[in-house]
């Protein structure tokens, strides 16, 4: 599965520029196929009151997180008041716990609609402002499909068979009106379906294809193993694969019966038991509310600034200037 990418185009873009067979080696390292709810926010690290790195990326995204040191601390506190009056979005003087958290979570999925906006002239072929399957498939798959004596190779030939189909089937997942025209949004949802609550299904049913080597529509230990680590001929297991048989017969095989199914595969690969956004509002809010009445004016935000953005305020600078509506 390529989460984070249009089905399978990726490997296709790549088959085409490297050419026919040769994409067949295995990965020898882990694999990670976790998604967490927050695409580029993880786990808290433990307590360091010297650094508040984790805050500034969650706060401010990670690429803008890079920028900060070079704000002097009277530039960090001017944009971050900016800030504070977006988060606020009733206007009612206070920023809550939610309001932190849904900002937090529209910092964390910027990525995810730059991502879109970069690629989407490449799709829209005739420029009316969506994308149709005949224009995707043919910026995809036209090369192939107009040369198919180029991929003669059965193993390349097995794999565009596969990529297409496939393909559409998570468009039209994505393309909620039918029309076989994807909005912005729809092609979000497409790209990115990990993203969208509508198209987990599909990102659980990839995800059993992808590991379900036998065709028996479970996931066994093996398979799971096999999908992390390329074993090498009597070669000894690592350390962490051992410890992930162990987390598959533990955690993962919630029934015992020893394999997967498609609901296992979603604790497995979707988590729902912990919002990482929500958490760290959370915090924010507990370590700068002074009158701890769990909401935040801007003059506690500004008196703690150096937690939401230290003396590295932000590239606001430039973001506040564009129309970021995704913000």
């Amino acid at each position: 599965m390529a989460l984070g990418c249009p089905g399978l185009g990726l490997l296709l873009l790549l088959l085409l520029l490297l050419g026919p067979g040769q994409l067949r080696a295995k990965p020898t390292v882990r694999k990670e196929r976790v998604v967490r709810p927050d695409s580029e926010l993880g786990e808290r690290p433990a307590e360091n009151n010297q650094s508040f790195q984790y805050d500034h990326e969650a706060f401010l995204g990670k690429e803008e997180a890079k920028t900060f040191d070079q704000l002097t601390p009277e530039e960090s506190k001017e944009r971050l008041g900016k800030i504070v009056g977006r988060i606020d979005s009733d206007g009612d003087g206070f920023v809550t716990t939610e309001e932190l958290k849904t900002w937090i979570k529209r910092v964390q999925k910027r990525y995810i609609y730059e991502n879109v906006a970069k690629v989407w002239k490449d799709y829209d072929r005739n420029k009316d402002d969506k994308i149709s399957w005949e224009e995707y498939k043919q910026a995809t798959y036209g090369y192939y499909l107009g040369n198919p004596e180029e991929f003669q190779d059965g193993s390349d030939q097995h794999t565009f068979k596969k990529m297409l189909p496939r393909d559409e089937r998570r468009f039209n997942m994505a393309d909620l009106d039918g029309d076989k025209a994807a909005t912005r949004e729809e092609f979000t949802a497409f790209m990115h379906p990990e993203e969208f609550e509508h198209m987990k299904d599909i990102v659980v049913l990839e995800t059993l294809e992808d590991i379900d080597k036998n065709g028996d529509g479970f996931v066994d230990q093996d398979e799971y193993i096999a999908d992390m680590f390329a074993h090498e001929e009597n070669g000894p297991e690592p350390d962490w694969v051992v410890t992930e048989r162990e987390q598959f017969s533990d955690f993962r095989d919630l029934n015992k019966d020893g394999k997967m199914d498609k609901e296992e595969i979603r604790h497995w690969i979707l988590p729902q038991d912990y919002d990482h956004a929500q958490a760290e509002a959370r915090h924010l809010v507990y370590e700068s509310d002074q009158d701890k009445d769990q909401k935040l004016t801007k003059e506690e935000i500004l008196e703690n600034w150096n937690m939401f953005v230290g003396s590295q305020a932000t590239n606001y600078g430039e973001d506040l200037t564009k129309n970021h509506d995704e913000l």
